[in-house]
């Protein structure tokens, strides 16, 4: 990890840094950009095929082709092989998963948006329904470690939202990953991962028919490809690489290591990240990160090359930076700072809870927004898988009363034919021909 002042003379430096911070998220996906595009452009076309030579190249697999005759050895993954998968896991494991999937379960069922009417004026009444998407496609991570928190983090708020096909996409899926599979009681998982599970989610092949929505992590071809396909496919938003910002005044420098160190080892590419006023606990921090990290070669190297511990000059200019940089995962040292914070994706508050709580167990989901997505929508949640759909009828009396009001309005605007369309409904009333409506 680097410290860096941001005042003095390495303000000028600090600056730099925190500029390309900020736009962390565009720069690391153009990386990727004209490799994701050729990907998606030959799944669309070339269907299962492509899908299958795409999988075996980059995922590693032998995969059949039914066109050509070949057996589907390990394209789809059966309901045998992830009840195998739950048989086989340890019972503490077992328990673990319940124990998430009881508490995703009951956060997402406490999130859900309610159906609501009113009458803002007598004969009028506007209100909304609630309904589920058709069907979602969920990515599960299968690259460095098995990831099973994601498949219940992506499943189960679905299936809270009352959507009826959830289709699951994941790389080599560990039996933990099958086990939680079988433990949400998915039906459809294809072993495929990448910007190619992307596209087959996104666009459909012959053996998978696209969804209304793709939500879940992954890596920068998984983010890139997700923004590529987001104008013909609902996408929750860009999570990339693992990000954590934490902001302490009074924390125990072997405790902000750990959760430093602890994102750190998702990816080379997380960034890891103290802001303090505190110089001297900046260094214990440094110092602890380094001692933490010396057996995980992952976590070292992302903080050697996105590690940072920022002094600042002031409490008040680190709680700017900190809204100002985002994060995916914020900590704070107590209740009283949320007052403060304007823009994260979750935010975990003191020493005694550590941001692993919320990335597997607390049951808020850990899907969440990076590179400063955080300034412009949460992470994860029920609200992701249903449509709120607004509703409004009128009574014959109301509509005489509000009717001339939006004649007016239409015709301010110089759009006629909306205006008609009030005028014609309340001259067949006048004459008789429409008969009086009751709201249901």
């Amino acid at each position: 990890m680097k410290l860096i002042h941001t005042f003095g003379e390495s303000k000028e430096r600090a600056d730099k840094l925190l500029a390309e911070l900020e736009i962390r998220g565009a720069s690391n996906t153009a990386k990727v950009d004209t490799t994701v595009r050729t990907i998606l452009a030959d799944i669309r076309h070339g269907g299962d095929a492509s899908l299958i030579e795409y999988a075996g190249r980059l995922d590693g697999l032998r995969l059949g082709c039914p066109e050509k005759g070949e057996p589907d050895q390990s394209f789809r993954v059966t309901r045998e092989e992830m009840l195998a998968a739950w048989n086989d896991t340890e019972p503490a494991l077992q328990a673990a998963m319940r124990l998430a999937q009881a508490n995703i379960l009951a956060f997402a069922e406490r999130q859900l948006p309610k159906p609501f009417s009113f009458r803002p004026v007598e004969g009028m009444e506007v209100g909304q329904i609630v309904r589920p998407l058709s069907s979602v496609g969920c990515y599960v991570p299968g690259g460095r470690y098995p990831l099973p928190s994601t498949l219940l983090m992506t499943a189960t708020p679905a299936q809270v939202a009352g959507v009826k096909r959830i289709v699951v996409c994941s790389p080599k899926p560990a039996k933990e990953t099958l086990a939680a599979a079988h433990l949400a009681g998915i039906t459809e998982f294809y072993r495929i991962g990448g910007a190619q599970a992307i596209a087959a989610m996104a666009y459909g092949t012959e053996t998978i028919k696209p969804v209304d929505k793709i939500v879940g992590p992954g890596n920068l071809y998984v983010t890139a490809a997700k923004i590529a396909v987001s104008h013909e496919c609902g996408i929750d938003m860009p999570a990339g690489p693992t990000e954590i910002v934490y902001t302490s005044e009074i924390g125990n420098p072997a405790g902000i290591a750990a959760d430093l160190v602890a994102q750190a080892e998702h990816d080379p590419e997380a960034l890891a990240i103290l802001i303090t006023t505190r110089e001297d606990l900046a260094k214990q921090v440094i110092a602890e990160a380094e001692r933490q990290s010396a057996d995980n070669e992952i976590a070292k190297q992302s903080l050697a090359a996105q590690g940072y511990a920022f002094v600042t000059d002031t409490i008040e200019e680190a709680r700017t930076l900190t809204n100002r940089l985002a994060p995916e995962h914020l900590t704070v040292d107590t209740g009283a700072d949320l007052r403060w914070v304007q823009n994260a994706g979750s935010v975990f508050i003191g020493h005694h809870t550590p941001q692993s709580m919320g990335d597997y167990i607390s049951g808020p989901n850990h899907v969440l927004p990076t590179g400063r997505v955080g300034r412009m929508r949460a992470g994860l949640s029920v609200l992701d898988f249903v449509k709120i759909i607004t509703v409004q009828q009128y009574t014959r009396a109301a509509l005489h009363e509000i009717g001339p009001h939006t004649i007016t309005l239409a015709e301010a605007e110089g759009l006629t034919a909306h205006a008609e369309s009030v005028r014609v409904r309340m001259l067949l009333d006048d004459q008789g021909q429409d008969p009086e409506g009751k709201i249901q």
